[in-house]
């Protein structure tokens, strides 16, 4: 069981949450006890289910390791689907997936504008039939899209100017048809909109969770723009044709014309599905590639969660653990939070954004390594740029020491830091901590000629460090430079290679020695957030401010959601 010891706030502070207190273990008895008990309760009783058929059937899901063991499976010599614990799917094959959608994409090969099948919807198969379930009003989780309906509609009635309304009313039908060209439409209006300081984002949008990378969780984000900071990703929006233009990449997966980059840095007040309590710290959006090419993207750096994290990392022991020379320690503390600002900046304003697919390329060519492949090209994008003269030139760095600060991070989180996020004996799962797997492992060993970047012990203790920066960009260049011709052609065995030999299998001696590093520091891996609670002031009918509360109980505030708002009974 993994238990966050330590909960964040949007406003910065974190509180160390029952840091002694765990939950006991709870036996398969026990457990049917309690749901006997629960009398009043409403449990997801199958059609024709009795209640010990509905107990025996939980309980595997719970305590049986060997069901639904894996929320995402990436052994892709058996069936993807029936491996992954994942909703999208109900008695349905990976190849009856593929051939269902494959009628679709055929009519789309030479389509400039090719929709994204299967993003909000569950494919089943009922009667030998294979269908799809749309998420809509009057369709699949029909109650809690009307209730997204409802409150879209009060958004759009105090819309900050006609664009803003626009793009809200689109987001409107989609919800109400399960449209995916109405979808695409509404990206449009929303990526255009570059006015607006309050924004949002809400849709079914990443493809994280499902094996084949096709259909989509549902998130939501309410911001609003960082004037001042915004200066920052300004700078490197207004020159990303050069960035474009002065890539490693190969020419002809270059954009030959960058449109419509917009980027900012945004305040996050309120966090959402799949979005919540565990976030992103940098979005870009949308993720068609036709929609980026044609209209550019909207990117965002979140920095009042970047802060957040800051704060609960000083002091916590990790740099002073896993540096090995108090000049990297010193580094780290100086520029640290800048070069991390930058590298998201970077990775989300122009990594995402980057690049072309030659035509007839599908988004999801790549189907189980899209997800890493695609962070990784973002994250080469980023540390290729984030150590060129060019930073200083406009202005955003003093000196490539906040560069060398975030490739020491970059290189020790690959290495080994990350690993504390795995289960010891398991593999790499996740898509971000395989594409910084990936990007670590494959420079040390290409490098290994040259020592560019060098394994030393000291102490018993293993540490990565990096003993020529400028060779080492020049590494991260040729592997974005390969990432983004496996991204435009397609192709698929070079992706699957690229994972499996870099991405996917953990040193047992070293994943042992971090765990026993890491554990004495009493830190938790992973950080949750806690999202504020606004309340409004009103006088005469009218909104005249908003009361923000922020609540120090994370339990009780989603039970609090669970028990107001939960409508997928």
């Amino acid at each position: 069981m993994v238990y966050v010891k330590r909960v964040w706030f949007s406003n910065g502070i974190h509180h160390h949450y029952s840091n002694d207190k765990f939950f006991p273990e709870i036996s398969k008895d026990y457990f049917a006890k309690l749901i006997k008990q629960s009398v009043g309760a409403k449990f997801p009783i199958g059609k024709g289910e009795s209640m010990a058929q509905f107990i025996t059937r939980m309980t595997s899901y719970i305590f049986d390791p060997t069901v639904a063991s894996k929320k995402i499976s990436s052994d892709n010599t058996q069936d993807l689907i029936k491996l992954s614990a994942s909703n999208f799917y109900d008695n349905v094959t990976e190849k009856e997936a593929e051939d269902f959608y494959y009628k679709f994409k055929v009519k789309d090969i030479r389509n400039h504008t090719p929709v994204s099948y299967g993003l909000n919807s569950k494919l089943v198969k009922e009667n030998g039939e294979v269908k799809e379930l749309t998420y809509k009003v009057g369709g699949l989780y029909s109650k809690p899209i009307e209730k997204i309906v409802f409150w879209l509609n009060k958004a759009k009635d105090v819309a900050e100017n006609p664009a803003q309304k626009a793009h809200i009313e689109k987001l409107i039908s989609f919800y109400q048809t399960g449209d995916l060209k109405t979808w695409d439409e509404y990206n449009v209006l929303w990526v255009k909109d570059v006015e607006s300081a309050v924004d949002y984002v809400n849709g079914f949008i990443e493809v994280y969770g499902d094996p084949i990378g096709m259909k989509a969780t549902w998130e939501s984000v309410v911001n609003f723009k960082d004037v001042e900071a915004t200066k920052r990703t300004e700078k490197i929006s207004n020159n990303a044709q050069w960035f474009e233009d002065n890539s490693p990449v190969d020419s002809k997966f270059k954009k030959k014309e960058v449109k419509g980059v917009s980027a900012k840095v945004i305040t996050v007040v309120q966090l959402g599905g799949d979005c919540y309590p565990s976030t992103p710290i940098g979005i870009n959006l949308p993720n068609a590639n036709w929609i980026r090419k044609d209209y550019g993207s909207k990117s965002v750096t979140m920095e009042n969660i970047t802060y957040a994290y800051d704060q609960a990392a000083t002091g916590d022991g990790v740099l002073e653990e896993f540096c090995y020379s108090p000049e990297e320690i010193n580094r780290a503390k100086k520029y640290g939070s800048l070069a991390d600002n930058l590298h998201t900046d970077l990775h989300e304003c122009l990594g995402h954004g980057s690049g072309q697919m030659l035509p007839g390329v599908s988004d999801d060519a790549l189907k189980n390594y899209h997800s890493a492949l695609e962070e990784a090209r973002a994250d080469l994008f980023a540390l290729y740029y984030v150590m060129d003269p060019k930073m200083v030139e406009i202005g955003l760095i003093e000196s490539l020491e906040v560069a060398k600060a975030q490739y020491d991070k970059y290189v020790r989180n690959g290495m080994m830091v990350q690993l504390t996020r795995i289960e010891f004996g398991k593999n790499i799962e996740q898509a971000h901590l395989r594409d910084r797997s990936l990007i670590a492992h494959w420079c040390f060993e290409k490098g290994a000629a040259e020592n560019i970047i060098e394994k030393k012990v000291k102490d018993n203790k293993t540490y990565y460090i990096i003993n020529d920066y400028q060779k080492l960009r020049v590494l991260f260049g040729q592997l974005l430079a390969e990432i983004q011709r496996i991204k435009s052609t397609g192709d698929y065995e070079a992706g699957k290679t690229l994972i499996e030999d870099y991405a996917v299998k953990v040193d047992s001696e070293i994943h042992k020695e971090v765990l026993s590093r890491y554990s004495k520091l009493n830190v938790a891996p992973y950080g949750g957030f806690v999202n504020p609670k606004l309340t409004l002031i009103e006088k005469g009918g009218k909104v005249t401010d908003v009361k923000i509360d922020y609540p120090g109980d994370y339990t009780k505030q989603m039970l609090e959601y669970s028990g107001k708002y939960s409508f997928l009974k």
